[in-house]
């Protein structure tokens, strides 16, 4: 790995910082003065120059994407578009099957796996007309071991994970949107580390396709605007629904409007006592700046039920990780069985501790989660929403692990502010309104279950009206 001193560090800057966008530019698809292949053209150009320093890819198509490409020209051309996505090339995390191209999952047990079918929502994505340039970077099986990925404003600093490739091709315009998966923080936490928007859905609300092994694992959008979030995501499931049993993401087809929330809950979460000092300063003046908008805060001390809350989450990374380990754990350990030598140390080592559970165990943390969920769904009349951050403070730097020393635990990042939602099965979207020393941190709205619509109109209001804070 690079040491911190010889690599670049972009100091970011909310205020300043323009995202890659798509939504803006089809109206000069209709009127020709653009077309769907020069914008990919660019974008290819950005990989081009940024990728051997960021990493965010495993696999390009090249080659299918101008042909997709080139097939939305002629359809903007004809006035015949097959959505409001048609022709925004889109990443893949490598978790999720291409027909086109290899799925490897970050795991050298799967190199060159190669099934040649499309997951679900990447089958809804080509029906949209969205052209697929390449599989994003995923940590390994979706876990905790990275890949080589770089935080595109410090290549000294993960991205975060699991999701780590989707959020750097985005936030360093190599792609307007990316596909991202969460089971425990691996949306929201790489988006919030990155300076993205990002989607993570009521549980259920995009269709997972072959990804079904985990009770807590959704499919979600990085983008660089709302606009563009919105639009993935309900064009995917407009097509492709949602998962079994589930009734998948619902809304209007445009992306919502901008609601001003009238009351917000601060949701402190186990990772409050751990906040750096800079962090925790920069959300109270954020928070201190939404206050003065006329919106009303309600903290844990000044109401018996989000108290409840609070400490029904209190140990979510711990439920979390146990239902997750447990439910992973016999695919897991086949893969280990006839793969030794392909599977991390890291990745052992959780399967260890899943295998040391009882059916008993895994009882108690299913029963805690629905006691947190109660906790939750008795809040629904008090608040419009809740707020958080999506990320303990900026991206920590990571040098790789030493040979011969104890593997480093979270390199990745910790999903502490990321745990409660996943474990709540509720919709949050992740803001940029953040910096601390020079780098983003992310600030996230979560809603009821099925509230993802009203979610993102409540997050776009803030986005729109709140200043970002800079802590410099």
């Amino acid at each position: 790995m690079t040491t911190a001193a010889s690599v670049s560090h972009e100091s970011y800057d909310p205020r300043e910082f323009k995202a890659l966008t798509f939504h803006d530019i089809t109206p000069r698809f209709r009127d020709g003065s653009d077309t769907p292949r020069a914008y990919l053209e660019r974008c290819l150009e950005t990989i081009a120059s940024r990728e051997p320093e960021i990493q965010a890819f495993v696999a390009l198509n090249e080659a299918g994407a101008r042909e997709a490409a080139d097939a939305s020209t002629a359809r903007w051309q004809a006035g015949q578009p097959l959505s409001a996505i048609d022709g925004l090339p889109i990443g893949i995390k490598d978790l999720l099957e291409t027909k086109d191209m290899p799925t490897q999952m970050g795991c050298e047990a799967y190199s060159d796996h190669f099934p040649k079918r499309d997951n679900a929502a990447v089958w809804a994505l080509r029906q949209a007309g969205a052209v697929i340039v390449g599989k994003t970077v995923t940590a390994e099986l979706g876990g905790s071991h990275p890949g080589p990925t770089r935080n595109p404003f410090d290549l000294a600093r993960t991205p975060g994970g699991s999701s780590s490739g989707s959020a750097a091709a985005v936030a360093a315009h190599m792609l307007p949107a990316a596909i991202g998966t969460q089971v425990g923080g691996s949306i929201i936490r790489p988006a919030g580390f990155c300076g993205n928007i990002a989607l993570k859905p009521s549980q259920g609300g995009i269709n997972r396709g072959e990804r079904q092994a985990t009770s807590m694992s959704t499919h979600g959008v990085h983008a660089g605007c709302m606009e563009d979030m919105w639009q993935v995501a309900i064009e995917i499931a407009q097509r492709a629904g949602g998962d079994r049993g589930y009734p998948g993401l619902m809304g209007p087809p445009t992306p919502p409007a901008a609601m001003k929330p009238e009351r917000l809950i601060i949701l402190e979460t186990e990772g409050w006592a751990g906040l750096d000092a800079a962090s925790k300063s920069g959300f109270e003046t954020l928070l201190e700046a939404i206050q003065r908008a006329g919106i009303t805060l309600l903290r844990r001390h000044e109401h018996a039920g989000v108290e409840a809350l609070e400490q029904a989450i209190g140990n979510a990374g711990a439920v979390c990780s146990a239902i997750t380990g447990w439910e992973n754990r016999w695919a897991q350990r086949n893969l280990v069985d006839e793969h030794p030598d392909g599977v991390s140390e890291r990745a052992k080592a959780n399967l260890a501790k899943a295998e040391a559970m009882s059916p008993e165990d895994y009882r108690a943390a299913l029963l805690a989660r629905e006691t947190a969920q109660l906790c939750h769904a008795k809040l629904a009349s008090l608040a419009d929403a809740i707020i958080t951050l999506s990320c303990p403070g900026p991206a920590p730097l990571w040098p790789g692990d030493m040979p011969g020393q104890p593997l480093l635990p979270r390199p990745t990042g910790d999903a502490i502010f990321n745990y409660p939602s996943s474990m709540l099965f509720a919709p949050c979207v992740t803001m940029p309104l953040m910096s601390v020393g020079g780098m983003p941190v992310g600030v996230q709205v979560m809603g009821q279950p099925g509230h993802d619509a009203r979610v993102t109109a409540l997050a776009s209001w803030l986005l729109g009206a709140i200043t970002p804070v800079v802590v410099r």
